[in-house]
């Protein structure tokens, strides 16, 4: 039976509850929100197949992609309303042109991101761009075992933890399946996101919400229609955490929030990694060890490698890993603007490809701030986080040395 005494080796990818035959196990949520399986011993039969299933106790071998690419969608509406390029409307819109259906996640009406599965076109708006923040997983894993029975197609896409979870609880190869993992350096709380969207309806705090607003009088309550992590509307590179909805009466929607990703209390406590689940610090899927199809990510850098591909709209990096996963990357490239690219290039700026993060130094002090006065706990914290001057210079310089180290091909 699974036992948690670690929690840097529980990702809550749900594929042991998911899997138990006797249904003895429950996710739990703990005092940072984050959900970890618990056992009912009494009905435990000793069977193995949680420990079988989880993709931390059978960790996997790293592998490199067979091809890189830079690419972005033809399509500007798709782009701008995606987190990067549009290549996961392109890989999805395949698959379901196909009679396929794609897995992915989507926000709940309580505003939390769940996983759930769309078979038409029509259905995929709300499964695109990021959501920063652990998504429920369900019974999703069941769910595509069950249309992979079927002779459906299916593309899953998750973090990369989420894949290796599905590939362990399938536990035989189908050649049906087309998975898709995201880069990740961390999934956020949910228990500090389910605080920070009632201080966003609150009417009495406004220091970063946008000018324009619904609310005619204090007493009223917004009512949440939009969310979006990574809004465009100021480009790519300087994205806004926004917020639109409505008043309680139901009059037109409006911005409710709108602030820059580097000054919105949320991204600045996601960011810093300060709110991230404890096995974020160590991950174990790094590298191509979620053994998925293809892998996706911004293509933070492209400017410098590949200047001709950026617009500021969005460019994705695009991780072949399988010749699965190269030909249906290569049925997409004739709706795209793509470059081969090399995989060094695309580790440059994104090295969450390979490594985890560290630990940021008030973590701890962090949650018992955030127990007694919830999410006025972050910015404080934030702050501290901040590098002096000094430090600042330090890392410049570091980075511009390793930089011109890449360019010159002294390093990798």
């Amino acid at each position: 039976m699974i036992k948690i005494t670690d929690k840097q080796n529980c990702c809550g990818c749900t594929a042991c509850v998911q899997s138990c035959p006797v249904h003895c196990l429950e996710m739990r949520e703990d005092k940072e929100g984050f959900l970890y399986p618990e056992a009912d011993d009494s009905k435990c039969i000793e069977c193995g197949l949680c420990e079988q299933v989880c993709p931390f106790l059978n960790e996997s071998v790293p592998r490199s992609p067979q091809k890189v690419f830079a690419a972005k969608s033809k399509d500007d509406y798709v782009r701008l309303h995606s987190s990067s390029g549009g290549v996961f409307s392109l890989l999805a819109g395949k698959v379901i042109e196909e009679g396929g259906v794609v897995f992915g996640v989507k926000f709940d009406e309580c505003w939390q991101p769940v996983f759930t599965y769309v078979e038409s076109m029509d259905q995929l708006a709300p499964l695109r761009g990021s959501k920063y923040v652990q998504a429920i997983v369900g019974t999703a894993f069941s769910e595509a075992r069950a249309f992979l029975r079927q002779g459906r197609k299916v593309l899953f896409s998750g973090t990369s933890c989420q894949i290796a979870a599905l590939k362990r609880f399938l536990r035989q190869e189908y050649d049906n399946l087309i998975t898709v993992d995201v880069v990740c350096h961390g999934v956020p709380s949910p228990l500090v996101w389910r605080q920070y969207l009632q201080e966003i309806r609150k009417s009495d705090r406004r220091e970063d919400r946008g000018k324009n607003t619904v609310l005619s009088s204090s007493k009223e309550i917004p009512v949440i229609t939009g969310i979006s992590f990574r809004d465009k509307k100021l480009g790519w590179k300087k994205y806004s955490f926004v917020v639109r909805g409505k008043s309680a009466e139901g009059r037109q929607n409006t911005v409710l929030l709108s602030a820059m990703h580097r000054i919105n209390p949320f991204m600045q406590a996601f960011l810093s990694n300060m709110i991230l689940r404890d096995s974020c610090y160590n991950c174990k899927v790094k590298s191509g060890k979620s053994c998925s199809d293809v892998t996706i990510a911004d293509y933070w850098g492209v400017s410098k490698f590949h200047p001709e591909m950026d617009d500021d709209k969005g460019t994705s990096l695009v991780l072949a890993y399988t010749i699965k996963g190269l030909d249906v990357v290569s049925t997409i490239l004739q709706n795209c603007e793509y470059v081969e690219s090399d995989y060094k290039y695309g580790l440059y700026a994104n090295p969450c490809i390979e490594r985890s993060v560290k630990v940021p130094k008030y973590r701890s002090e962090f949650w018992k701030e955030f127990s007694i006065i919830g999410i006025d706990a972050i910015t404080p914290i934030y702050n501290r986080l901040q590098p002096n001057i000094i430090k600042k210079t330090y890392l410049y310089l570091r980075h511009m040395i390793k930089r011109m180290l890449i360019i010159l091909h002294i390093i990798k």
